[in-house]
Formats: structure tokens, C-alpha cells, sequence
């Protein structure tokens, strides 16, 4: 098997270490013998829908969110839009969160254009608006797992009714601060609001996504169990700060 992941925007969209979730997906997967291949796609550069199984979209400032918008919907949007129709999975965080969904509306400016693979919009308040920020813990919808993580956002988002939660908050504001949510998922797509970046911290969530993305081409997929030793620790001590 190949676990294939494209990672949109790495020059423009990475804060917080946000490389760092790239990172963790292919040692896990290698640490399992299974091989990972990685393409990168920057602005201007058009996607194969059938090349990878696992996009991932960083975070990023309302100025390169500008630049990203119209990139995303006009030139890769439909082919990964197909690639989401048929089993890939998709992670994306903070900026790349809000720029799945119909449309961000920034302090200042127009409209951001989003993608429209989760069913959700994004307003900021306006100058002055408190910032959401600080350590998170959420308990993850179907699961029960704890996920930790950092977030930093002015942006409130607000699902519509196609979109779940990807969990509820414990400890930190979430995706607007009032309804307790955070991220959304639907199907084979997440979006979260967790920096740190969230995938070394969380390794369930990252076996699920990686085993989503195998078994768009492999059936009977089943991940060895790792150790996960230092990563329950680092969990540990984030949910320990907030």
C-alpha cells in the first residue's frame, strides 16, 4: 500500500507547525511499512484528483487567505472536490477550515469565496472583537476520544445543518465560543480550528485519516497499533496547560 498525500499551499499556509501534521502522517505510516509519497501544490498549480488520497490545507492570516481563495475555488477546487467525492480524505486547519466552507467574512474586505466541502460560514465581529485563543480540549463526536491542540482565531463559525462537529469543547472557545463546537466533518472531510500542530498530539485522529485514504484504493485495511508513548504524554501535558 501507498498512503499519497498532497499538501496544498505549504508556503503560504503553516502556522503554528502546521507542516508538522505531514510530517506525523508519513512516519506513521512508514513505521508501518506502509510507503508515503508527498506532493506539494502551491498557488497556480493545478491538482490531479486521482494522484493522492490525503490533502491536507494549513493555517493562515487573512492576507495570504486572500491569496489562497481564489486559487482554491478556481483552479484546484474541482479536482478536489472529485477527490473528496470519491473517498479521499481531507484535513484542514484554521485558515484552510474556513476556506472549505461557503465563505469567510474578514474584519475588513469583501467576502473570502470558499470551497463549499463543509457545510458552514465563517464572519469575523469586526475591530475590536475578542480573539479566540489559547490551549483546547474537545471530546471527538463519535469516539469519545480527547483531542488537544491550540487555537487563535477572530473568525466565528457556525455549521449549517449538513456539517457535524468534529467534538465538543471541554476547555477553550471552539468554532464561535457559544454553541460548545468545534471543526466540522462530512464524510472523508475535516476541518478544525486545532493548531500545535494537532496531529502529533492526537495520533487517532491521524490513523483515521490515513486509513481513510488507503482504503480509497485498497480494501481490508486494518493499522497496526503503534506505541504512541510520547505522543499520549505530549497530549498530556497540552490538556494539562489548558
Amino acid at each position: 500500500m501507498e498512503l499519497r498525500i498532497c499538501h496544498l499551499y505549504p508556503d503560504l499556509l503553516n502556522l503554528y507547525g502546521d507542516r508538522g501534521n505531514i510530517t506525523t502522517l508519513v512516519h506513521r505510516a512508514r513505521w508501518r511499512g506502509i510507503t508515503a509519497s508527498l506532493i506539494e501544490a502551491r498557488l497556480g498549480d493545478r491538482i490531479d484528483s486521482r494522484a493522492s488520497d490525503l490533502y491536507f490545507i494549513g493555517g493562515g492570516e487573512d492576507r495570504q487567505q486572500r491569496l489562497a481563495s481564489p486559487d482554491l475555488c478556481r483552479v484546484k477546487g474541482g479536482a478536489l472536490r472529485d477527490a473528496a467525492a470519491s473517498g479521499a480524505a481531507v484535513l484542514a486547519v484554521c485558515g484552510g477550515y474556513q476556506l472549505l466552507g461557503h465563505y469567510y467574512r474578514p474584519s475588513d474586505g469583501p467576502d473570502l469565496e470558499g470551497l463549499g466541502l463543509l457545510d458552514l460560514h465563517t464572519v469575523h465581529p469586526g475591530p475590536g472583537a475578542r480573539r479566540l485563543i489559547g490551549n483546547i480540549v474537545i471530546r471527538e463526536r463519535t469516539e469519545g476520544v480527547r483531542l488537544v491542540g491550540f487555537e487563535n482565531h477572530g473568525g466565528r463559525t457556525h455549521l449549517g445543518p449538513h456539517a457535524e462537529a468534529l467534538g465538543t469543547v471541554e476547555s477553550g472557545f471552539g468554532n464561535n465560543g457559544e454553541d460548545r463546537s468545534e471543526g466540522a466533518v462530512t464524510g472523508t472531510v475535516y476541518g478544525t480550528y486545532l493548531h500545535g500542530p494537532l496531529l502529533p498530539k492526537n495520533p487517532w485522529l491521524a490513523d483515521v485519516l490515513i486509513a481513510h485514504a488507503l482504503r480509497r484504493r485498497n480494501t481490508g485495511v486494518d493499522l497496526a497499533p503503534l506505541p504512541d508513548v510520547e505522543e499520549h504524554l505530549a497530549a498530556e501535558a497540552a490538556a494539562q496547560r489548558r
